[in-house]
């Protein structure tokens, strides 16, 4: 008896294609203004500071207020030091902020960036009398790497607000830099206790944004945040 061969038209094939990568596959960005894929992060080491930036969702009142910078304040303190996280450089724009934070891995940002931001929320919603969302989407990061970038990031940072033509004299009042000591001619003041406490920044542990990016010389007022850094932290 002769076996007949299966017609490759005959042979059946799975219902459902498991695994693999394919195009277009994975979860989406979300939200009123989606602006972060959602795609694996790069792998954080301690060492390594870390460039936030998170914005607003549409239609939400600007930041830039008294009363606004005197919850997000309280909300920061709040927030600035938690288990594998520190907050060390704010800045507040009209509809969104940038951060200058360390983390013991990428649980520890995630966790700590978590908590943050779920208290500035919070704190917005209850000075605005609302309810519902107030941060859009994913936030960005970037890891810094080398003396340079930290000290590019922190002018960036700190000094932001020149990018969207704000006019102030002297140092941002909407950012951390009041309690920087890093400014070229200025010298930081000490603290008693009760001063301390009221700081809404820890202080830095990496020796990249401690004391690195020392090397390529201190931050001056109204320095202009480099080139080349503005198109990847707007990434």
């Amino acid at each position: 008896m002769v076996k007949r061969k299966r017609s490759p038209k005959s042979q059946q094939l799975p219902l459902f294609n498991h695994g693999g990568r394919r195009p277009g596959a994975g979860r989406k960005p979300s939200g009123p203004r989606p602006l972060v894929p959602h795609t694996a992060r790069p792998v954080l080491a301690a060492r390594f500071p870390v460039l936030v930036t998170t914005h607003l969702c549409g239609g939400l009142k600007s930041l830039r207020r008294e009363a606004t910078l005197a919850v997000l304040l309280e909300a920061f303190r709040a927030g600035s030091e938690s288990t594998g996280f520190r907050l060390v450089h704010f800045s507040i724009q009209s509809n969104h902020l940038h951060f200058i934070v360390e983390a013991s891995d990428a649980e520890g940002l995630s966790s700590g960036m978590r908590l943050l931001l779920q208290s500035a929320a919070k704190a917005l919603n209850q000075l605005w009398r609302r309810g519902g969302r107030v941060f859009a989407d994913r936030y960005h990061t970037r890891i810094l790497h080398s003396p340079l970038e930290v000290r590019h990031a922190l002018v960036y940072v700190l000094n932001n607000a020149l990018e969207h033509g704000v006019s102030f004299t002297g140092i941002d009042p909407f950012s951390s830099g009041r309690w920087f000591d890093g400014w070229k001619g200025r010298k930081g003041r000490r603290l008693d206790e009760a001063q301390a406490r009221l700081v809404p920044v820890a202080e830095p542990r990496t020796w990249l944004l401690r004391t690195g990016w020392r090397k390529h010389g201190l931050l001056r007022v109204g320095e202009a945040p480099a080139t080349t850094l503005r198109g990847k932290a707007r990434a």
